[in-house]
């Protein structure tokens, strides 16, 4: 049997045919002397035709352990004091969490008042509030909403039930003066007869 060593050259006239690298050739360790014979690409390409030469496939990179880490990492592991580089802010700016918080009021706000939930006196108002880090988030702000159209329709009705009353009373007080002038007007008339 002839020394494997000796395949040097047909290894590598075989990486020029089959375009890969050396240690991608695979040669049939059986067939070492008609091999060896083999000294030019034509008579590479027989063998590799007839399978005593042939590439090795590809080795698989598994990104089995990746998936796992990251499915961990989705339910908050590996990230403790010591997996982190950067200091908080580098991490999650707040910038990046005002600007997220804003939209999502501000995208409330528009939303009620396309529905007609609140005027656009109102929206106003929260809106500058919103701005001035009033609201925590966005149950904060519905609550606040609930509340203020709550507490707005009871100073209405308590305005409606005054001006009703204010008005029931100038009634009376009209009718009470009508009652006068006609008593003063029978007086009159029954002292003048």
């Amino acid at each position: 049997m002839v020394n494997p060593a000796n395949l040097t050259t047909q290894k590598r006239l075989a990486s020029s045919v089959l375009k890969c690298g050396q240690r991608k050739v695979w040669v049939d360790p059986n067939e070492v002397s008609e091999i060896s014979q083999a000294n030019s690409r034509q008579d590479i390409r027989k063998l590799v035709k007839s399978g005593l030469i042939f590439k090795k496939p590809q080795a698989s990179h598994s990104r089995f352990r990746i998936r796992e880490h990251a499915a961990a990492k989705r339910l908050g592991r590996h990230s403790g004091h010591g997996k982190r580089k950067g200091t908080a802010e580098a991490r999650m700016p707040t910038s990046v969490l005002w600007m997220r918080r804003m939209r999502v009021l501000r995208n409330l706000l528009r939303k009620y008042r396309e529905q007609g939930k609140i005027d656009r006196h109102m929206y106003q108002e929260l809106y500058v509030k919103s701005k001035g880090n009033v609201f925590k988030n966005k149950r904060v702000l519905m609550e606040y909403i609930h509340k203020a159209k709550t507490e707005n329709a009871r100073i209405k009705a308590l305005k409606d039930q005054a001006e009703a009353h204010r008005l029931r009373n100038k009634a009376a007080r009209e009718r009470r003066a009508q009652r006068i002038a006609a008593k003063r007007d029978a007086l009159i008339s029954g002292e003048q007869q």
